[in-house]
Parts: C-alpha cells; structure tokens; sequence
C-alpha cells in the first residue's frame, strides 16, 4: 500500500496520525494536524497510501477539479505521509480511515515506522463528552504500556467496544514495541458537530507536553475567542440548551439520558450553524 517517493532523512522521529472517518468530534484530530502541516519546518511529502480500493466511495467520495479550465481530473482519497520539523523531527501520517483491510493497513504503517526508526507515536482524535465549552477542554490518553500510562496521565478508561483505526495503529505500535498514545480531547457533545477550535489547540498543547512537538498556538488565540462567542450567541436562543450546560458546570447528575440526550444533541448540532 505504502507509495514512497523518497525517504526521508530523520533522526528518531515523532509518529503523528490523524485519520478522518468514525469518529473526530470537533474535527479535533485532523484539525491539529493540519496546523501542525502548516507549522512544519523543511515539510517534505514523501509518500502516500492509495486508499481508493480501501475505502466506501459512497462515504468518502473522490474529488473533481479542473485542468486549463477545461477538462475534469479525478482526485483519487489518499494518506499523505509527510516529514519534517517541529522541536524533533516528525513524521504526520493524515487522510481519510480506510473502510477495509485494517490489519494490511496497520501493518504497513508499523513497518514505516521501524523503517524511520520512529521513537514515538501519537494518534489524535476529538470524543463527545459531558463537558463544557466554558471550561478548559480536557484532553484524556490511552497508551501502549504501564509505564507509558503512568507518564502521560490523564487517562481514559471508561470505554470498551467498538474502535477505530487509529486504536488499531497503536495497539499493533506498542506489539512492535514502539511507544505509542492515543490523544482524545473531550468535546462538548452539543457542539461536537462542528469545528472545535478549543479542542484542537488543546491536543496540540498535549502533544508537546507528551511527545516534544512544538508549535506556535498564538494565532489560535482569536480563533478560540470566536469560537466561544459563537457558542454563547447560539445559546442565548436555546434556553433549554443553556440550562443543560449549567447542569454540567455545578455537576449535578440529573443530566438527560438516553433518548432525550441524543434528541438535544441532534437538535442543537441541527441549529447551529457551521
């Protein structure tokens, strides 16, 4: 599956992996890497996996764009590998989750990494959680080990059931034994349709803090600042909403359940514009 073009020249490198698909509440994993694309220093797409035949072209559908003006040119999905720099040096694995042969897919991936001599390993992604946009957005971890676990702290170990691929990566990393994390930044549900500007920056902040990637998270400051205008706007014509929010903050358990919260949350994520 993997397509190099040219290997690159890295020293122990950061594995960074982000796949759009089952699940990215806030678009929190694939947001965070694209800034980190954009903040990459000497970026180098060296190669790519073809998941055309891999996916559901249903779900995830090829692209059109136009040539001289003229004719159509079918833009095919792909994962992009890209290397560069960022503190250490990085490589970003980022595109669609495939639908199909995950453990082709994986494997293919833990033999890029050995293959780089990659030292460590992050997947990142967005889950919807009872939380508040009005507080700092939590970013909870799986790892690959004890150890590992213990160092990154923060963890989350509520859920079993069905996964994704990004999940699959790690565990088959930590087999090879590459230290690897899952980092989850943990949006507010009744917004986890959207963009998550908050969230986003969150993960970034972590994964510096984890794994010693550094970007510049200045230029996100006024875009999380609009961010929660934007939210407290669409709140001041959902009362009903609003209330469900105050619940939250003083952590009161008569929270909706079942049925009703996916109701309020449909019905929010409906209203709210993108």
């Amino acid at each position: 599956m993997l397509k190099i073009e040219q290997w690159p020249q890295l020293r122990e490198p950061v594995l960074v992996v982000a796949l759009s698909g089952w699940v990215d509440a806030g678009l929190a994993g694939v947001g965070a890497a694209a800034v980190l694309a954009e903040q990459l220093q000497s970026a180098q797409r060296f190669g790519y996996i073809d998941v055309a035949d891999l996916l559901d072209l249903q779900q995830t559908r090829p692209t059109v764009r136009m040539v001289e003006g003229t004719t159509r040119e079918v833009v095919w999905p792909v994962i992009d590998l890209v290397a560069g720099r960022a503190g250490c040096d990085v490589v970003l694995v980022i595109g669609p989750e495939p639908s199909l042969h995950w453990r082709a897919f994986t494997a293919e991936l833990v033999t890029l990494a050995q293959r780089l001599d990659v030292r460590f390993a992050a997947t990142l992604g967005g889950m919807p959680a009872v939380v508040s946009h009005r507080r700092p957005a939590p970013v909870l971890a799986t790892a690959t080990s004890r150890a590992l676990a213990q160092e990154v702290g923060a963890l989350r170990i509520d859920y079993l059931g069905p996964t994704g691929a990004q999940s699959v990566l790690q565990v088959a990393l930590g087999e090879a034994d590459i230290p690897a994390v899952g980092l989850w930044a943990q949006v507010p549900h009744y917004v986890a349709g959207n963009r998550s500007s908050p969230a986003i920056r969150a993960l970034l902040e972590r994964l510096r803090d984890v794994a010693g990637v550094q970007t510049d998270l200045r230029a996100m400051d006024s875009e999380v600042d609009e961010y929660l205008e934007r939210v407290e706007g669409g709140l001041a014509e959902r009362p009903d909403v609003a209330e469900m929010i105050r619940t939250i903050e003083t952590d009161q358990h008569d929270l909706p359940t079942g049925d009703e919260l996916v109701s309020e949350i449909e019905r929010f994520l409906r209203d709210e514009p993108g």
